[in-house]
């Protein structure tokens, strides 16, 4: 992969606004599952909003099967998810709020370290893994089109990939069909796993099954 382009962009504008609904505060952030966005609305109903154009996507982070804290909205053009705060300036996991005790869960937070930089570039969004361990990224567009099964990804510390490219993405939806119209498409949805990995080549089947991961939904407007 070409080299990160994460160096291109200043790191003291990524935090989130007031215009971001449901966003997380720059300072702390309250962990918990099931949050409602003003009005009754949930967050993917809050995400589809239209008009709403103030951000480019929004991350989830998960442990296991428990949502923590709240969506984080994306507004610059780079943004460092990591985990402890002298690591970055962006999306600090370390200051959510979580109630999780699984000794593994614990063990793969202490690897997460300087974690990853989301950058959306011309041609997609790149991913750069700047922790010490693989990456593990499940995208619809790093896969052929025709696939019935989308592959699982992995990227070695240092190494960038393009985990999504906003023209395949568009090729691959179904106007016409009615599900699409009603439903969030996945194909605008990008999964990322630190330090383990899930699939046909693991013994976690579904990423619900990974101790930390992250779940990045792209504005498709």
């Amino acid at each position: 992969s070409p080299p990160p382009p994460y160096s291109r962009y200043p790191m003291d504008f990524l935090k989130p606004t007031a215009d971001c609904p449901d966003a997380v505060p720059s300072s702390a952030e309250t962990g918990g599952t099931n949050y409602l966005a003003p009005g009754g609305l949930s967050d993917s109903q809050l995400l589809l909003e239209p008009g709403d154009r103030s951000h480019w996507c929004v991350v989830a982070y998960w442990e296991e099967k428990t949502r923590v804290g709240r969506l984080y909205c994306v507004q610059e053009p780079s943004l460092d998810i990591f985990y402890d705060l002298p690591q970055g300036n962006g999306f600090c996991l370390g200051q959510l709020n979580s109630d999780n005790k699984s000794q593994l869960v614990q063990k793969v937070r202490s690897k997460i370290g300087c974690g990853i930089q989301l950058t959306r570039e011309v041609d997609g969004v790149w991913v750069y893994n700047r922790s010490s361990y693989p990456i593990f990224i499940k995208s619809a567009t790093l896969d052929n089109p025709d696939s019935r099964t989308l592959l699982v990804h992995k990227v070695f510390p240092g190494f960038s990939i393009k985990a999504f490219d906003y023209e395949k993405a568009y090729s691959l939806q179904r106007p016409n069909d009615h599900e699409f119209m009603q439903q969030p498409w996945t194909g605008f949805t990008v999964q990322i796993s630190f330090v383990k990995g899930w699939g046909q080549c693991y013994t976690r089947q579904f990423i619900s099954s990974c101790p930390c991961w992250l779940e990045v939904i792209f504005n498709s407007r």
